[in-house]
């Protein structure tokens, strides 16, 4: 990670724009998301737009089968991003149509050609992922307003209704309250660097008070968001094919094999991994870690290398503890990790509310894997034991005689 200077006189940090990663607003785009795309695309537009009333009808089928065969070469930005948004929600409303029964094995040509295309250009696979769950995938009630709860709604959905809009723009709002977080982080390898001690210090309280505010955002998902209609309503949408490959139908590259990809989960935000490597907290092997290293695959390439940026840098845990008889940054390293287990101890339990403890009624939606298509449960406990385990001892000093 090359450091370069700040012209703030705070310090130092990587160039963040480099990575996509805005500093107010973290890895949400720097402008709101497009919100529509340009007329010869109105075909797609017009299905994203009733996909809630033609999956309610099951009539989804019948008029992808009519969708003429666009080509997607000419866009770009934001733009590709709406596309790969458009297309991934009408390919998994496609494929779970009936998922209380049945999931769809294929994708017929005029569905799947564009959004390999598309999906290639990205980055990424053509699956449902999180930048275009969420990243990609809201407005500003009030667009001179902030970017949180109360003035955020969605611009694509499934099925819609209250439930749906709640539990997404609640990560939206994780993720816009976190870029202060994420500059910080990098401020605070550069203070390693340095060996600034004071600013590391100061860095690692606003990297505490940051993630506090990001697990009292996630703290409101119970206001607007009930676990039963989470699983029956929101969740069974948003599954990939891992478990039930697919087969994408015209895309020469994949030779008429179906395709495994995992499906949207918050697993591929990019925000907890980032405090992980930048805080030190290491987890031992397990399936979990397993997955969570094929998740970056479905970040955004920019944010992947941020991530690989702060794994590659200077030591913030390692510097703490060769100072550990300095209380006041040994506290503040603490109060960063606190933070960061509370945020997963939160997560745990809905992990538990919005999943495990739900009926099953269908193969198709197992309380006992994840949408990403991982057994969770004793994993996630794990991870959240392991961050704990990462708080440092203080040394006392020996005082003079």
């Amino acid at each position: 990670m090359s450091l370069t200077e700040t012209n703030d006189g705070v310090g130092f940090g990587v160039d963040l724009h480099r990575f996509a990663v805005d500093p107010e607003r973290g890895f949400l785009p720097p402008r709101d998301p497009l919100r529509q795309l340009p007329p010869t695309f109105a075909t797609w537009e017009e299905v994203a737009a009733d996909l809630p009333k033609l999956l309610a009808q099951t009539a989804l089928e019948r008029v992808v089968a009519r969708l003429p065969v666009l080509d997607p070469s000419g866009l770009d930005g934001a733009a590709l991003r709406r596309a790969m948004l458009l297309l991934s929600f009408i390919g998994h409303g496609y494929v779970w149509e009936k998922w209380q029964t049945e999931q769809r094995d294929r994708l017929p040509a005029n569905l799947a050609v564009p959004w390999y295309q598309v999906a290639q250009r990205l980055g990424r696979p053509p699956v449902l992922a999180y930048a275009s769950y969420a990243l990609d995938n809201w407005r500003r009630l009030d667009p001179n307003g902030p970017i949180e709860l109360g003035n955020l709604a969605l611009l694509q959905n499934f099925l819609g209704g209250v439930d749906e809009e709640w539990f997404v723009t609640v990560h939206i709002d994780i993720e816009a309250k976190a870029g202060p977080a994420l500059e910080a982080l990098t401020r605070a390898q550069a203070a390693v660097a340095r060996g600034d001690l004071d600013l590391l210090t100061s860095y690692l309280e606003r990297i505490a008070a940051v993630v506090e505010r990001l697990g009292q955002t996630l703290a409101r998902m119970p206001e607007h968001c009930d676990p039963y209609i989470y699983y029956n309503r929101v969740r069974p949408y948003i599954h990939g094919f891992s478990q039930h490959p697919v087969i994408y139908e015209g895309v020469a590259a994949y030779q008429g094999e179906p395709r495994a990809f995992y499906g949207e989960t918050g697993a591929q935000s990019t925000i907890i991994p980032s405090l992980d490597a930048g805080l030190g907290i290491e987890h031992r092997p397990d399936e979990l870690r397993v997955y969570l290293n094929y998740m970056r695959d479905y970040m955004p390439p920019e944010h992947r290398a941020f991530l690989a940026a702060i794994e590659a840098g200077p030591s913030i845990r390692a510097y703490v503890l060769e100072h550990q008889k300095e209380g006041v940054l040994v506290d503040a390293y603490n109060e960063a990790v606190h933070w960061l287990e509370a945020f997963r101890q939160r997560h745990l339990e809905y992990a538990a509310a919005y999943i495990q403890k739900q009926s099953a009624y269908s193969p198709y939606n197992s309380t006992t894997y994840g949408t990403g298509g991982t057994p969770f449960m004793p994993y996630l406990k794990k991870h959240r034991d392991e961050t704990t385990a990462h708080q440092i001892q203080k040394v006392a000093t020996t005082p003079h005689r």
